[in-house]
């Protein structure tokens, strides 16, 4: 009687809702009675006065749990139209089935409400806009809601109960199965267990995810992954695959679950949240076999944490291939920050610089300082060879073999590879010799495969003659007996330009902690304080490189070797003294000239840019005279004094070019006569005496 009260005619007009849910499939398959039941409601609104065109079911969230309404479409429908004032009626078997979370079952309430619609359940009909009504249909939500709580709570309890002990069965990653006891073991397949396997080696070695998986590429090595269906294809190696297995704490034999946390967005999407160690619900170590110790793995995320960090701790982080052999080690003598590495291409090759610019970067400061590299890395290299010892023959030796080990498990690993590929093979071949010949449709089909399955054989033994090609060409006897013989001088193997730029720094990180530099632009110079893994220190001092207008300048001591030939010789000739010496003029090295000489014109320049004293100045200032001069001196013609030089009587010193100074003796002052040119030769002859008794006197003197 209240229910036929509360239907009115303009209920009626409207449609009637019918809406059916389960919350799984298994119910929807299992729980038929539950199903009828649902669509049995159908009599209940015919009962009412509702026409059976009117009522409309809506049944397409079959299989979905009432917990959330984000990915329920029907119910997302079912709301629309109610706020749309199409539904006169809104029928539901349970609460339950509606709703489950108590925030959409208040806003299908609230919109009921606005738009005069009721709400039907096995119990009932009931009117949202009615206090009572929907104080009792709010307190069937929240018991709906309570029971899901509780549900949940009894199955979390039990997994959380189980997975403290170890036994709840979580899916393992690629390389790890449960056996037929239930326990976990190390995949069965050889391949998968040796390539994982070569996988933590290799990032043992090299200290980072990339290059593990630049050291597969170079090897041509293929990585285990495990589909939906529990087959294991074999595909190239990834970095987020890489960083994957190395925070997988099952490959070290613990077991851990609650490593994730999800929650819920406003938008209903899933989010995940990585907790910490200590907030996982459960780790227990060694609960199983694995591919690593359980202080590898703790090792392993120490260096993966270390290589995300910042420059200024970089101070341990993994080596890389730069030429800057101080990368992370390198401390600012002025602010105490590390320097960071900047690579610069100059002169066609690449330079490293250590820069400190933090204060820049952060606070808009001046930089602090920046050192050129290669001086000091020079340096620093030079320093640890002196303190070398002769142990370094066996470390050599011991990378000679570690190499060699390298080579033969990556061989080993393509190996595997083929015979998997020749298992492959076989089988398809005995399904193409096990179908009818004369069903052409599946006979091409599989001879197909089987024609596919031979090229990836062929491929996977090229593959391997190519590598095998490689190494040996990488460690053959010739590099043997050329590394045990640079082994006898570290200098060699330090400076060798096959030493990858990688080992020296680890080596380096094993003798020296940090070092220290400080810039000193008035001197040109920089200090290198370097402290040593034991404690001992010790300071350097390295010239810093110049500038590109120094490296252009002229040489100091060319300058003052001209200004010394500048007493005796004329442009011409200091230039081809220099030149004949081996010097070269300013910023010829520095643009690659090495062939550039001397001119006569480059000494003139020098000589005015550096305010040399002119050759016509020294010779004034040691009583030289002019032509005019001298002629007047002597009473003759300028013709006659050139003919006296020309003859030796008259000594003249060129200046500049052609012109001349002349030198007049102060005693046997030359004559002009009637018998000149007698008295000229006679002269001459005495003169050429005089000058080769005085020569032989000085040889006697100097011997």
């Amino acid at each position: 009687m209240n229910a036929h009260i509360k239907v009115q005619p303009s209920h009626l007009k409207r449609g009637a809702y019918l809406y059916i849910r389960q919350s799984s499939m298994r119910q929807v398959v299992e729980n038929a009675e539950s199903a009828k039941r649902q669509y049995g409601l159908r009599g209940r609104a015919v009962a009412l006065g509702w026409r059976d065109e009117q009522i409309i079911v809506i049944d397409n969230d079959q299989g979905e749990s009432g917990a959330s309404a984000a990915w329920r479409e029907g119910f997302q429908r079912l709301v629309s139209d109610v706020g749309m004032g199409r539904a006169g009626i809104v029928m539901g078997l349970e609460v339950s089935r509606l709703a489950r979370n108590n925030a959409d079952w208040q806003r299908l309430l609230e919109i009921c409400a606005l738009a005069d619609t009721l709400i039907l359940d096995e119990d009932g009909v009931y009117d949202p806009a009615s206090f009572n009504d929907r104080l009792l249909l709010g307190l069937k939500g929240t018991m709906s809601e309570a029971e899901l709580h509780v549900i949940k709570a009894r199955l979390r309890g039990g997994i959380l109960n189980k997975a403290r002990r170890g036994e709840f069965r979580c899916p393992l990653p690629t390389g790890l199965v449960y056996d037929d006891a239930g326990n976990v073991a190390l995949d069965p397949d050889t391949q998968v267990r040796e390539t994982i396997a070569h996988f933590f080696e290799t990032f043992a070695r090299v200290g980072s995810a990339s290059q593990t998986v630049k050291a597969f590429r170079k090897q041509g090595l293929l990585f285990p992954s495990r589909l939906h269906d529990s087959r294991t294809v074999f595909r190239s190696l990834t970095a987020s695959t890489a960083v994957r297995v190395l925070h997988n704490p099952r490959y070290a034999g613990a077991y851990a679950y609650g490593r994730r946390q999800y929650r819920r967005a406003i938008d209903g999407r899933r989010t995940l949240r990585a907790r910490d160690q200590e907030e996982w619900l459960a780790c227990i170590p060694d609960a199983h076999p694995g591919y690593i110790t359980w202080g590898q793995h703790q090792e392993n995320l120490k260096i993966l944490q270390e290589n995300g960090r910042g420059y200024d701790q970089a101070r341990t982080s993994v080596p890389r291939e730069g030429v800057a052999l101080l990368q992370g080690r390198a401390v600012c003598g002025r602010c105490g920050s590390r320097f960071r590495v900047k690579y610069a291409a100059r002169r066609g090759r690449l330079e490293a610089w250590y820069v400190c610019d933090r204060a820049r970067t952060s606070r808009g400061e001046a930089s602090c300082q920046s050192v050129a590299g290669p001086p000091v890395d020079e340096a620093i290299g030079m320093l640890v060879a002196d303190v070398m010892t002769p142990a370094v023959v066996e470390i050599a030796l011991d990378v000679r073999r570690e190499v060699e080990a390298r080579h033969e498990e990556a061989d080993r690993l393509r190996c595997r590879a083929i015979q998997r590929a020749q298992i492959e093979a076989e089988l398809a071949q005995r399904r193409f010799m096990l179908v009818d010949p004369g069903n052409r449709l599946v006979a091409d089909t599989l001879e197909g495969e089987w024609n596919e399955k031979l090229r990836l054989l062929a491929d996977a033994r090229h593959e391997r003659e190519r590598t095998r090609e490689y190494d040996r060409v990488v460690v053959d006897e010739a590099v043997r007996e050329r590394l045990v013989a640079m082994t006898t001088d570290f200098k060699k193997l330090w400076a060798h330009p096959d030493t990858p730029n990688r080992d020296r720094k680890r080596l380096l990180a094993h003798i020296i902690e940090d070092v220290t530099l400080v810039k000193l632009p008035t001197e040109g110079t920089t200090k290198v304080h370097v402290r040593f893994r034991g404690g001992k220190t010790e300071t350097i001092t390295t010239l810093n490189p110049k500038s590109s207008a120094q490296q252009v300048k002229t040489p100091m001591h060319i300058v003052e070797l001209v200004d010394k030939l500048l007493d005796d010789h004329i442009y011409s000739e200091i230039a081809e003294i220099l030149n004949r010496q081996g010097h070269h003029p300013g910023g010829a090295t520095r643009r690659g000239r090495q062939d550039a000489r001397f001119t006569p014109l480059r000494v003139a320049y020098l000589a005015h840019q550096y305010k040399l004293r002119s050759r016509y100045d020294r010779l004034r200032d040691r009583g030289m005279l002019t032509k005019q001069e001298a002629a007047a001196r002597l009473g003759i013609h300028e013709h006659t004094l050139a003919r006296w030089a020309k003859h030796g009587l008259v000594i003249g010193h060129h200046y500049n070019g052609q012109y001349r100074l002349y030198e007049i003796p102060d005693s046997d002052l030359p004559k002009k006569q009637c018998s000149r040119w007698n008295t000229l030769a006679h002269r001459v002859a005495e003169r050429a005496k005089n000058e080769a008794t005085q020569n032989h006197h000085l040889d006697v003197e100097e011997v």
